[in-house]
């Protein structure tokens, strides 16, 4: 059993602490250091212990580990050895580019140099660290083999001088075949070093601590120390609110060509949308909020109807989109306007705001539709109630279809509403997913052979297994499951054998090796480039062609289409009154066997949530109701759906 840290126990934390460190924070005016903060400090400065430091939201994670470990830098032996002191891992670039700017505010006057590395830096900027390898390093984990595959043999050489691993946000990963290719990313960079690198994870949200231990070191899950800060006790306003979604029939609809606004026939759901957004558009205004949507569709679709909302009652329109697809200055543009205190603004967004960016205390969060997860519903609820005695407040906006003689009997069952009072009851008794460690990630073992020919030139299969395998991540592989993936790679021509057993890229694997889409494991829809009158305003998963004279809505505005250009993947846009979201099918969210059998519970007993509103409460009787008529109890498959 690993020790876990008491979080609340005072430590004399700030006297290990640099004096220039120590004067940074007398500056900032800080009555204290975090409990989060007190704790991480000597097991940190210590530097030889893994670590994870799992507070709320806003606790000051960040500065609970850099402010050790840059104290830890300042040291003198750390200040000659030459190469990468620290690297920083992060999901998103818009964390990076976040941090970046935090940590460089701590560490400008240090004189420890902080580095941004991903898609969005310049060249010139990688150049410098390449010829000057110092200080901290943030770089998300494509980047980082992409370092391993471009420059193999300068990596022991770069990183020559690492004393930590950060991990921030490290639950995203859990589960996923990104936090495989990390994981053996990590190991990779240890047999680069030829050394354990003591590894911080941060995290808000964390349901099994024993679980978390073993992703950070896999092999040695004992040995990971936890600080652990008490949960939340602030005051949670909760209200789920249900919507019916009118059934258009085809006589109703539209026969006389395309919707003048350029729309080809409203969705069904269009009414549905409209009453949501109106609620919004009521208790929002005025106040910093944020909305998290299912899509980057469904962000354009309510973007779209605030901001008409906005013109229609002639007020300043303070409702704009943030996702992925959107270009980094206007992503950034909404960050800064969230901010701004001084400046009401509600953004509606995917999962971008749903980590650690510093945007802030918001007012309040909603959720259209069912969470996707517990643990994502605590994340973005943690946005909210961050000052002191202010409640956090959480809207859930779900609709259903209305009962009608054709409607499909799991409609019936109003299972969102189902799922999402599940996760509620779950979120309220501090219950998050577990980590997913059945799947053997296959895929990513098969990138990272891969990966680890075109790093060392080649790799002798023995090798290869005790690396990934044996002392890797991907130890469920068998023996004989990694001989029958070699084979099938080398049937494939994504592996050769030469005459001296060395494995080698073969010409299927040559190609996927030079293309850009190698360093990332999860595949994605080719994006096109969306500029309008020069600028560009993002990208675009196209699934199918779209056409010249085609209406859209992005950036929330309207749009239309002026020009394609397959060869360079652009589309040329010009302002247009009409449009309508680009809608792409995605692959949903696993819900686990919890949730499920909470939802089972609901189902039977009779218990009415005070947090439902009428609409709410009726399509839970309505679920119930359905629930008994099929006599789901004793028989668990429906027939004929």
């Amino acid at each position: 059993m690993s020790d876990v840290v008491d979080a609340q126990r005072p430590s004399a934390a700030f006297d290990l602490l640099d004096p220039r460190i120590q004067q940074w924070i007398w500056r900032k005016r800080w009555p204290a250091l975090r409990p989060a903060q007190e704790a991480a400090a000597r097991p940190i400065l210590d530097g030889t212990s893994d670590l994870i430091i799992s507070a709320a939201t806003a606790a000051g994670k960040t500065e609970a580990a850099f402010l050790p470990i840059c104290t830890a830098l300042l040291q003198p032996q750390a200040a000659t050895a030459t190469g990468i002191k620290v690297l920083y891992i992060s999901p998103l670039k818009a964390l990076i580019n976040d941090q970046w700017g935090r940590l460089d505010a701590l560490c400008e006057h240090l004189r420890i140099p902080v580095h941004r590395w991903h898609g969005d830096v310049a060249a010139s900027r990688k150049a410098t660290v390449l010829q000057n390898p110092d200080g901290i390093l943030l770089i998300t984990p494509e980047s980082l083999e992409a370092l391993f595959v471009n420059r193999g043999t300068a990596v022991p050489h770069l990183f020559a001088g690492l004393r930590y691993v950060v991990i921030d946000e490290m639950h995203a990963f859990f589960g996923t075949p990104r936090g495989a290719q990390l994981q053996s990313l990590l190991h990779r960079l240890d047999l680069a070093v030829r050394r354990r690198t003591p590894r911080i994870g941060l995290s808000a949200t964390l349901g099994d601590m024993t679980q978390a231990q073993r992703y950070l070191r896999p092999h040695r899950p004992d040995t990971v120390l936890v600080i652990a800060e008490a949960g939340d006790s602030a005051e949670l306003r909760l209200q789920v609110r249900g919507y019916l979604q009118s059934q258009v029939r085809p006589t109703e609809r539209s026969t006389d060509g395309p919707h003048p606004d350029g729309d080809d026939a409203e969705d069904t759901d269009d009414q549905t949308v409209t009453e949501i957004s109106r609620h919004l558009f009521r208790v929002l205004r005025g106040t910093t909020n944020l909305v998290f949507a299912g899509s980057r569709a469904e962000v354009e679709a309510f973007t779209d109807r605030l901001t008409r909302l906005s013109d229609d009652a002639r007020v300043p329109n303070e409702f704009v989109p943030h996702h992925g697809g959107l270009s980094r200055g206007l992503r950034e543009d909404v960050e800064q306007r969230l901010r701004d205190a001084g400046h009401p603004t509600t953004a509606i967004c995917t999962s971008t705001l749903e980590l650690g960016i510093d945007i802030g205390s918001a007012a309040s969060v909603a959720q259209l539709g069912a969470p996707p997860s517990v643990a994502a519903l605590r994340q973005r609820l943690g946005r909210s109630g961050r000052r002191e005695g202010e409640a956090a407040t959480l809207r859930v906006y779900i609709s259903e279809p209305e009962l009608t003689p054709q409607l499909s009997p799991v409609d019936t069952l109003r299972c969102h509403l189902l799922q999402t009072v599940a996760m509620v009851d779950l979120l309220l008794q501090s219950w998050f997913e577990p980590l997913d460690t059945a799947d053997l990630h296959l895929s990513t073992l098969i990138q990272q052979i891969l990966s680890m020919t075109a790093q060392h030139g080649g790799l002798l299969p023995t090798d290869a297994y005790r690396s990934l395998c044996t002392q890797g991540p991907f130890s469920a592989v068998t023996p004989a499951m990694f001989v029958q993936l070699l084979r099938d790679m080398g049937s494939a021509e994504l592996l050769t054998q030469a005459g001296d057993g060395l494995l080698l890229p073969g010409s299927t694997g040559e190609r996927l090796i030079n293309h850009y889409s190698f360093y990332a494991v999860f595949w994605t829809l080719e994006e096109y480039r969306l500029i309008t009158e020069g600028r560009t305003l993002g990208t675009l998963p196209i699934a199918f062609p779209l056409l010249t004279g085609s209406m859209l809505i992005f950036a929330g505005r309207r749009w239309k289409i002026i020009a394609v250009d397959d060869r360079q993947k652009v589309i040329e846009l010009t302002r247009s009154s009409g449009g309508r979201p680009h809608r792409v099918s995605g692959d949903g969210c696993t819900v686990t066997d919890e949730v499920r059998a909470r939802m089972l519970a609901r189902y039977q007993d009779t218990d009415v949530p005070a947090y439902l509103d009428a609409t709410g409460q009726r399509l839970l009787d309505e679920g119930r109701d359905f629930f008994r008529r099929w006599g789901l109890a004793t028989r668990p498959v429906l027939r004929g759906c």
